[in-house]
């Protein structure tokens, strides 16, 4: 039975929320399992058999680490269960977070609405008493006015159903560790009722003092993309600083060091590289530009396309490296593609660089052998073309070219003798700066980066001397 708390003046809200999570996949599974955690009962729900099968099993489809262990351990507390039960989710949750995917629209660079245009329906069509539905998933500024009007027409509870937005901050690879010790909670609440309900979910975060802000729903809504938009940006930034020390003969590394030491800018995601892919830093900041030019302020966010093509050029130009470093041309060589996944730690490979890159050698006539220690059954499915090795050592086996294009740890803590005993020429690409270039080039490799000179050193810090006054 769930307690509440009533005062004259004041609607009830539940003090310890049943909570129903709709759509378990990347976001949903983890926030079902770490609220669990946290001390709640909480009800996954999702349209998808296979996918609540595998939940109950405890097996979560797909990779990220602690997540498999944290499954296991809730399920056998009893605070966690899955259901493709609607009505079983209204008749459960006094809280319901709405956690499905707003993917890329086929046909434009919007945000594809419809899974959380079905989910709120589902579950407010459902529910006849006072609860809160609560929008996790990235969506444009005024969904949630939207969403709320619609929720008005069709809940049997009317007025005692509300809407807040609640975005969410996972990283993939620390997902875990970033529901249950999050940077900061963002409340986009309508109402004071709201904000209670919503803070007695959040109840045990709020012991280990989480930063709080209480703001209107369109701001909560703006908050995530606005922070993917400027993290975008600054990869971009250095990446095209990249570009710049291509054509000066100038080393990005060395470059990005210097500027790491201005407290205002910071070493933070000032790495050259690949680029950045995934499910939500590409969609979300073509989404936002459309949803800007949409408002008639289009102009405000137009340098995101940029941002958005100096990430396309990175991966162009991984291409030409490899090319430069296979002699020339690119038909007949063997190139180990390592990585396939847009990043360490994850299986996911939805615009993923690395994935890019191996398709592009393919289709140039390269005889491209791909390896990912998480990422291969994914990466199969995206591209069944390619070539898929088991190993690091199959994949490298008398290649011309090494390509590292995610930075597995796997392949930046190889040895380069042991690595250069497989090969059949010791030339490598590292796409990420991942590696020790000096170890590799003592060992007789040619090592190529992006936006470094093909024979570099890696940057040096010393402590200042004062000078002395004669």
């Amino acid at each position: 039975m769930t307690s509440t708390t009533r005062t004259p003046d004041r609607p009830e809200i539940a003090e310890h929320p049943r909570m129903s999570v709709v759509g378990v996949g990347y976001l949903g599974a983890t926030h079902a399992a770490c609220m669990a955690a946290l001390g709640f009962e909480v009800l996954g729900v999702d349209i998808d058999e296979v996918k609540i099968a595998a939940l109950r099993s405890g097996r979560v489809p797909f990779f990220e680490p602690g997540l498999q262990e944290l499954l296991v351990e809730q399920l056998a507390s009893g605070r966690l269960r899955f259901s493709t039960d609607f009505d079983e989710a209204a008749r459960f949750g006094d809280v319901h977070f709405i956690c499905v995917g707003t993917p890329q629209a086929a046909d434009s660079p919007a945000a594809d609405l419809t899974y959380v245009d079905a989910a709120v329906d589902a579950l407010a069509s459902r529910i006849d008493r006072r609860a809160l539905i609560v929008g996790k998933s990235t969506v444009p500024t005024g969904t949630a006015e939207r969403l709320t009007e619609r929720i008005r027409e069709i809940a049997p509870a009317g007025a005692e159903l509300e809407l807040a937005w609640n975005p969410e901050f996972l990283r993939e690879g620390f997902a875990v560790d970033d529901t249950l010790h999050p940077d900061r909670l963002v409340f986009g609440v309508a109402s004071e009722w709201a904000e209670r309900q919503l803070a007695a979910a959040y109840a045990p975060l709020f012991a280990d003092e989480t930063p709080l802000v209480v703001t209107d729903l369109a701001t909560a809504e703006l908050v995530k993309v606005a922070a993917n938009s400027f993290l975008a940006t600054k990869i971009s930034y250095i990446n095209a600083m990249a570009e710049v020390c291509e054509a000066t003969g100038a080393d990005v590394d060395h470059l990005a060091s210097a500027l790491s030491f201005d407290s205002r800018i910071g070493g933070r995601f000032l790495k050259p590289g690949l680029g950045f892919g995934g499910g939500c830093l590409p969609k979300d900041i073509r989404a936002f530009t459309h949803r800007a030019e949409e408002l008639g302020v289009g102009q405000a966010v137009a340098f995101l396309h940029e941002v958005d093509h100096i990430n396309t050029r990175r991966r162009l130009r991984t291409v030409d490296l490899v090319r430069e470093a296979a002699g020339g041309e690119l038909r007949g060589a063997a190139v180990a593609a390592l990585g396939a996944a847009f990043k360490p730690d994850s299986d996911d490979v939805r615009d993923a660089p690395a994935l890019d890159v191996a398709r592009m050698l393919w289709l140039e006539g390269a005889d491209v052998r791909v390896y990912d220690p998480h990422a291969n059954e994914n990466a199969h499915r995206a591209y069944p073309d390619l070539v898929y090795a088991d190993s690091m050592a199959d994949a490298v086996e008398g290649a011309d070219v090494v390509a590292l294009l995610t930075e597995w740890a796997e392949f930046a803590e190889a040895d380069p003798e042991e690595l250069g005993d497989r090969v059949a020429n010791r030339r490598i690409v590292d796409g990420r700066h991942a590696l020790d270039g000096d170890a590799y080039r003592a060992a007789g490799w040619e090592v190529r980066s992006l936006g470094r000179p093909a024979v570099s050193e890696e940057p040096r810090v010393e402590a200042s001397v004062p000078s002395r006054r004669r």
